[in-house]
């Protein structure tokens, strides 16, 4: 948890936002350790080879301040095009603040990544 804090990690836009996935009832912030993942994963959603525009962030930012503005519960995928590489950071405690972690029994409240 502590090397996804302090990495700088790419985060693919669309939208006007941040992209992201919903799966099991998670909205899924998705995000790439490096130039070369971000291509795996842009290969298979970006028709045509076009470049995908991206955010650096930081993975403390992720979590601390982008998870909770979301209006729903909501963790980070990591290197999710990558076979056998994938990382998940669900929304529970020790991972996102209390207030918005699913297992510390508060309400999601945010808005929009």
């Amino acid at each position: 948890m502590g090397e996804m804090r302090r990495t700088v990690l790419l985060v693919p836009l669309a939208g006007g936002g941040l992209w992201t996935a919903h799966a099991g009832g998670v909205r899924w912030i998705c995000a790439f350790t490096d130039e070369a993942a971000l291509a795996r994963f842009a290969q298979s959603r970006a028709p045509g080879g076009r470049p995908m525009e991206y955010a650096a962030l930081l993975g403390a930012r992720l979590v601390d301040e982008i998870v909770p503005s979301l209006a729903e519960p909501a963790g980070v995928a990591v290197d999710i095009a990558t076979e056998g590489g994938a990382m998940f950071f669900p929304p529970v405690a020790g991972i996102v603040p209390d207030a918005v972690a699913v297992d510390a029994g508060r309400g999601v409240q945010g808005g929009r990544a």
